[in-house]
């Protein structure tokens, strides 16, 4: 188990110390937990995520709404009993306010029941399966990045767009992977070439590039995130085919990934609703600051959790530091009344964001370093298609 205090909760730490020394009453610090994968290669993904919350503490001066913050980190290993596991720690022995986690679907749906039916509040700051948006949208529950189906969506509606006539498709099998394609189709009324899922964490792409080659299409939509989207877009770069088909994707050629891909993933495609050269109040100054602390480009993974904290701050200030009166934290953390690096930014009735989307495109900067670029919007303030299954009403 891998477990991180920040420097604020070794100095809260240290105040309690010196505050029974002197018989001082001090208030108890603000609880933060947070679920990530930080194993194996999806670590990447996990350590953006970390990193964009510290930041931002950084930036606060370690304290969410004035109050003393302690953060603590968790890694659910990608094991869902593992991460069962950390989440009943989080909640019953450390007895955290808040939960932020996780950045996988599944992961996401081994912890949901132990942290809500705890009435301990649970934000996403990246896995936003279906699941969870429509009938069986929850209370304590709240996304900050997007529903999942919803970056696929506007790939669907590019592909449409563009007149691709057939579209093959692959994407790993797990909730996400699911997801994706739903969302894809939902927008896209041309031919499929294949459907094809793969295991997750799927290493070895030449039996399906094969299959992508002999069927020759348009397009190739696909959904891979961290190492399996390292391993495919050098296979597919080799292979000749990024020359032979268009190249869609979301997830798949991002910040956590690109380090690696460079030159092979240059042109290709994505979704999201940010990118580090978004315009809007604030985000030059963050990716400034985080490639500063950090030293690599911050993905959507470290900006959603980046707004987490923003989003907490704003929640926590609202209602005095007063973390007992849940209905009053949920009604500060529904008015979203903090300046998103994104954007336009509101939650819809299933608390899942209603936001824009973008085109991207994977780019070279000057400095050598990869990103992805707005190349353009597609989905202006949208909510997400299980909204009106959720019955929660404000």
């Amino acid at each position: 188990m891998k477990t991180y205090l920040s420097g604020v909760a070794l100095s809260a730490m240290l105040a309690a110390t010196a505050a029974m020394a002197t018989g001082t009453a001090i208030a108890e610090p603000v609880k933060i937990g947070m679920i990530v994968t930080l194993s194996g290669p999806p670590a990447a993904l996990g350590k953006q995520s970390r990193d964009g919350f510290q930041l931002a503490l950084d930036k606060l001066g370690g304290k969410l709404g004035g109050q003393e913050t302690q953060f603590i980190v968790e890694d659910d290993e990608l094991k869902p009993d593992v991460a069962i596991s950390r989440a009943k720690s989080l909640v019953e022995r450390e007895q955290v306010d808040v939960v932020v986690g996780t950045i996988f679907s599944n992961m996401l749906a081994a912890i949901f029941k132990p942290v809500v039916t705890s009435d301990t509040f649970l934000i996403s700051p990246n896995a936003g399966p279906s699941t969870f948006a429509g009938k069986n949208c929850n209370p304590f529950f709240f996304s900050t990045s997007y529903q999942n189906n919803q970056n696929f969506e506007l790939l669907g509606k590019y592909a449409e767009e563009q007149g691709f006539k057939n579209v093959f498709m692959m994407a790993p099998n797990y909730q996400a992977g699911k997801d994706s394609i739903t969302g894809f189709k939902s927008n896209y009324t041309g031919a499929i070439a294949d459907e094809i899922y793969t295991p997750l964490g799927h290493k070895d792409f030449s039996a399906e590039i094969a299959k992508m080659s002999a069927a020759k299409p348009d397009a190739l939509f696909t959904f891979m995130p961290g190492g399996m989207g390292v391993r495919f877009v050098k296979q597919f770069r080799a292979a000749g085919l990024a020359d032979q088909m268009a190249f869609l994707s979301a997830f798949t050629v991002d910040e956590t990934t690109l380090p690696a891909q460079k030159d092979d993933a240059i042109g290709f495609f994505g979704a999201g609703n940010w990118a580090p050269n978004l315009d809007t109040p604030g985000n030059a100054e963050f990716v400034a600051a985080f490639e500063a602390k950090y030293g690599y480009v911050p993905g959507t993974y470290a900006m959603q959790a980046y707004d987490t904290a923003m989003l907490l701050d704003s929640a926590i200030a609202k209602v005095g530091g007063n973390m007992s009166d849940k209905d009053a934290l949920r009604a500060a953390i529904r008015a979203a009344e903090f300046t998103s690096l994104r954007g336009d930014f509101k939650f819809n009735n299933n608390h899942y964001p209603v936001q824009d989307f973008y085109l991207l495109k994977v780019a070279k900067r000057a400095d050598g370093k990869f990103q992805t670029e707005i190349e353009k919007k597609v989905f202006d303030d949208q909510g997400d298609s299980f909204a009106s299954e959720c019955k929660m009403t404000w």
